[in-house]
């Protein structure tokens, strides 16, 4: 299906690359339904795509990219809502957000994006635990990890 996107342009979309949040994000609770755009010439972000609003689009990112000793314990009742069944499945984003320059951008590492790439369904999971930031740099050094 041809979608309009906020940032790309128009986008062909095959349906079983949408990903649908039953809770919608906190905020946009009746945006359900997303799709994951590549970013062209950029293999580090991509576009986290609502099809029911087409100014409604996150730059995400693999916090991993960043951060590689970020990690966190889902809850049983997020396993349980996403239907997880192998880690496998999961796939992990973050909200970026955009500054200029680009090295004052930050990364929401408190709210992360969670999907089951298998079923095609998502949420975003906020952690109870401070030691990770709504805006953490996107460039830090290792001493500044947590450890």
């Amino acid at each position: 299906m041809l979608v309009d996107t906020k940032y790309l342009g128009k986008q062909d979309i095959e349906e079983d690359k949408i990903i649908y949040f039953e809770t919608g994000i906190p905020g946009f609770q009746e945006e359900k339904k997303f799709v994951v755009l590549d970013i062209p010439g950029n293999d580090v972000m991509q576009i986290m795509q609502s099809l029911q609003n087409t100014n409604l689009a996150f730059f995400i990112t693999n916090p991993y990219h960043f951060y590689h000793d970020y990690s966190f314990k889902l809850d049983d009742s997020v396993v349980d809502s996403l239907a997880i069944k192998d880690e496998k499945e999961v796939v992990i984003f973050v909200i970026m957000t955009i500054q200029d320059p680009f090295e004052n951008s930050t990364l929401n590492l408190r709210a992360p994006v969670i999907i089951n790439s298998v079923k095609k369904i998502g949420k975003q999971f906020i952690l109870n635990d401070d030691d990770y930031p709504l805006k953490a740099a996107i460039q830090h050094s290792a001493k500044e990890s947590r450890g």
